[in-house]
């Protein structure tokens, strides 16, 4: 592991740290998935609910307080924790590798988008229904094969990005802290960041936030879909022409690129909670979702990830050299 020097001591390198843990946490998440047992991202839904409780308030500025209290205070805990730890190799590498695999969640993913593509291989309908809502919100039972196959592929899209790209993005730009609390964002806007009566101005600043922050993922995911998808000249025409036409600023990119890359047709009618929504239509001359293309999708999603990997890696790095040259 290369080393830095300071004070008489040797600091090992913060890029080479980021690299050999994120590369062991993303190992582990595709070895054992999420932790079965005492997930952090859990504990930290509890106290977040916790704290909604304390604050709830029919205001902006008081979902701002909360957004503050619960993804600020977490960062600052975890930037806390580094620093105690920093320039101990051996022990910041296995930090950083137990928060990588702790946020990132593409195997749990990969997992219950297959379940659901093979409860519709075997023609259970119904079961497919009942797993339908561990990956997204929409309403299972009005669905039919082909919309619930389709549900998947645009779940699993818009879950590389908020569940491996963005964190190791993150991860690279502010290592331990960024990855908690970019996870700390990403749970928020999933918990208060809904247009719901009660949720509509106390979860503004979460679902702004949480826009602001996966930005930078959903571009790299929908760059490295179209890259590993073996489309790239399609997947990126699908992402210039109708990105911009979804209404959400980071699923746009990325279901687009997907469907491009898949050569599928995404977006179009769906029901949350209750209901309906007319989204435009993404890669329009693509085919309707099969189930097939459930897998197919997992996949893409499992090469989008290792590339991540090593893009977010030799960023790291590469800035730690030139930061390093500037220095001396």
């Amino acid at each position: 592991m290369r080393a830095e020097y300071s004070a008489g001591r040797e600091v090992p390198a913060q890029g080479s740290v980021f690299a050999y843990g994120a590369a062991a946490g993303l190992l582990a998440d595709r070895l054992f998935g999420d932790p079965r047992r005492g997930h952090p991202v859990a504990a930290f839904g509890r106290a977040a609910g916790a704290v909604e409780r304390v604050l709830w308030r029919d205001h902006r500025g008081w979902g701002a307080l909360h957004a503050v209290v619960c993804a600020g205070g977490t960062a600052g805990a975890a930037a806390l924790v580094a620093r105690g730890v920093r320039g101990r190799g051996a022990v910041s590498v296995a930090l950083t590798a137990a928060v990588t695999w702790t946020v990132l969640g593409g195997t749990s993913l990969g997992r219950e988008a297959r379940a659901v593509g093979g409860a519709l291989a075997a023609e259970d309908v119904e079961m497919a229904r009942e797993r339908l809502p561990r990956l997204c919100g929409r309403d299972p039972e009005v669905l039919d094969e082909g919309q619930i196959a389709r549900a998947v592929v645009e779940s699993v899209a818009e879950n590389t990005s908020d569940a491996v790209v963005g964190a190791l993005v993150w991860g690279a730009l502010g290592g331990v802290p960024g990855l908690v609390a970019f996870r700390a964002v990403n749970t928020l806007d999933a918990m208060v960041g809904h247009r719901s009566p009660r949720l509509l101005r106390f979860g503004w600043a979460s679902a702004r936030l949480d826009d602001v922050a996966g930005w930078p993922g959903a571009r790299l995911t929908a760059v490295l879909a179209a890259v590993a998808g073996g489309a790239p000249a399609r997947a990126l025409e699908a992402v210039r022409r109708d990105a911009g036409r979804h209404p959400s600023p980071n699923a746009g990119p990325v279901e687009a690129a997907f469907a491009g890359a898949l050569g599928v047709r995404l977006g179009g009618t769906l029901a949350y909670g209750g209901r309906v929504e007319h989204r435009p239509v993404l890669n329009g001359g693509g085919r309707p979702v099969e189930v097939a293309d459930i897998e197919r999708a997992v996949r893409l999603s499992h090469r989008v990830g290792v590339l991540a990997l090593g893009v977010c890696v030799g960023g790291r790095l590469l800035a730690g050299h030139l930061l390093g040259r500037r220095g001396r």
